[in-house]
């Protein structure tokens, strides 16, 4: 009886069970059908709609401009291991040359992959100036699969801007607009030929404008973007969403050497300056203004009594500069140019780069705590260089200098009354690899005083292959004395 007893309950217990499961079974399935049954509103259908549309004709609209670009340059042979992996120059951007073998003198072809945009109908391409560095032949595909050769009008390497012409006419051109207007969160698409994928569009934000000290290029303040730049993209088009062009997609940030968020791309606004500059004139012809800056350091503000936290701080003149005829001085603070401020000497640099010889601006400086303005006439930036790699026995072997130039000393705040030569190059099997570095700037050798290149000359031609040295260097603000054993 005890047992009938609890079969009983046992099967009255899976009976309740079973019927919970039912209930809950028929619940759960009511309120899946109930969510299944949910539609879209006809506003959130027309607004998602507008905006894909909208999306669409952008794109649609430019396409047209943007060009393949395949190069092909005779290079010493290489034992590569990965093919053709890191035959794109974007991605020899990033690497270098890193995989040579020693043992192959021989030369090679190799191809790369990149993208331009057309900006004039007559056939004018802007590009990135890797795209096409050393190409022996280029080769430009357009929208409609029709194939011209490409050459070089002339290229800038400090923008690492270029602009390539093909012999073709009416010409579908992209629309350019101003990035100087673009705001943080602006939609932009991103147009090119990633991994040699034709015509890839993608879409992002501007994540931040003014990018500057990126160690890309050395007059550009860069668009930075999270729509997806990836290898082969180098070249195309950044646009906005009126369909105008707005940067030049340069680079990008990663650590594996694909898409990773953050891309960055040449304003509009300076492209078409160098553009225009190397159609003109077969090279790019910059402003000088003729002072050493430097950061406003919190401390410095203090000593110099001076309350804004930006600028550029005037550290040294060059006589019978721009700047020295319109009276600057050492400690003056450039705050403001033409009514645009100056955050910094990157951005005083470049605004001043930007603008052509001759032209006339209005400094905005603060000199012992007074505001002042000052109007002066920028020269023309000499950027010819007396470059030398030694070809001495001694520690000095595969060291490359030149003469210190007034670009070079503004671009490194070298002060004004220091001398000597600038180290710009170092080879791999140099004996002072890892002591010396580049853009050191050697003012004594061996106590002699250096203040050119010929002085440079005949102080290490004097220096044997076994024989020790004792360098004056300036480096990062201060100088030291390095002593080289053999």
């Amino acid at each position: 009886m005890q047992n009938r007893t609890s079969n009983s309950k046992i099967s009255w217990f899976f009976v309740t069970l079973s019927v919970l499961f039912l209930v809950s079974g028929a619940y759960l399935t009511g309120n899946i059908a109930r969510a299944e049954g949910k539609t879209i509103s006809p506003e959130s259908k027309k607004l998602l709609g507008n905006f894909s549309n909208a999306l669409a004709e952008v794109a649609e609209a430019v396409r047209p401009a943007v060009v393949n670009i395949s190069t092909t340059t005779t290079i010493p042979a290489e034992a590569n291991p990965f093919g053709d992996m890191f035959n794109d120059p974007f991605f020899r951007r990033f690497f270098g040359d890193q995989f040579n073998h020693p043992g192959f003198n021989r030369k090679q072809k190799t191809s790369a992959l990149g993208s331009g945009v057309i900006v004039s109908d007559t056939g004018y391409i802007l590009t990135n100036s890797h795209v096409v560095k050393g190409a022996d032949d280029i080769k430009v595909v357009l929208y409609d699969k029709r194939e011209f050769k490409g050459t070089i009008v002339g290229t800038d390497p400090k923008t690492d801007l270029a602009v390539v012409k093909i012999d073709a006419k009416d010409l579908p051109i992209i629309s350019i607009g101003k990035s100087s207007t673009l705001k943080t969160g602006d939609v932009v698409l991103a147009i090119g030929n990633p991994f040699g994928l034709n015509q890839t569009i993608t879409m992002g934000i501007v994540s931040a404008v003014g990018r500057s000290n990126l160690g890309l290029a050395d007059f550009v303040d860069f668009i930075q973007t999270d729509a997806a730049i990836n290898p082969g993209n180098s070249g195309g088009a950044l646009v906005n969403t009126n369909g105008e062009l707005i940067g030049i997609n340069t680079a990008i940030f990663s650590t594996s050497g694909g898409y990773m968020g953050i891309g960055f791309a040449i304003p509009s606004d300076m492209a078409t300056g160098i553009m225009d500059s190397i159609i003109k004139s077969g090279k790019v012809i910059r402003g000088w203004l003729g002072v050493s800056t430097q950061p406003l350091t919190p401390e410095l503000a203090q000593t110099f009594k001076i309350k804004d936290q930006k600028g550029a701080l005037v550290s040294g003149i060059i006589a019978n500069s721009p700047a020295d005829k319109a009276g600057l001085k050492r400690g003056d603070l450039i705050i403001g140019l033409d009514g645009k401020p100056v955050a910094d000497p990157v951005s005083l640099r470049n605004i001043v780069a930007s603008l052509a010889p001759g032209t006339k601006i209005e400094l905005k400086i603060i000199r012992e705590a007074a505001e002042k303005s000052l109007s002066v006439t920028l020269a023309e930036l000499n950027e010819k260089m007396d470059v030398k790699r030694t070809g001495y026995k001694n520690s000095l072997k595969g060291v490359t200098v030149q003469e210190l130039t007034a670009s070079l000393r503004e671009k490194l705040a070298v002060p004004e009354n220091l001398n000597g030569v600038i180290i710009t190059d170092i080879s791999p099997d140099s004996p002072v690899m890892g002591v010396l570095q580049v853009n050191d700037v050697i003012q004594e050798v061996n106590r002699q005083n250096i203040q050119s290149m010929q002085d440079y000359d005949q102080a290490v031609a004097k220096i044997g292959e076994k024989d020790g040295m004792l360098l004056l260097i300036y480096r990062q603000g201060g100088s030291v004395y390095i002593t080289i054993k053999p």
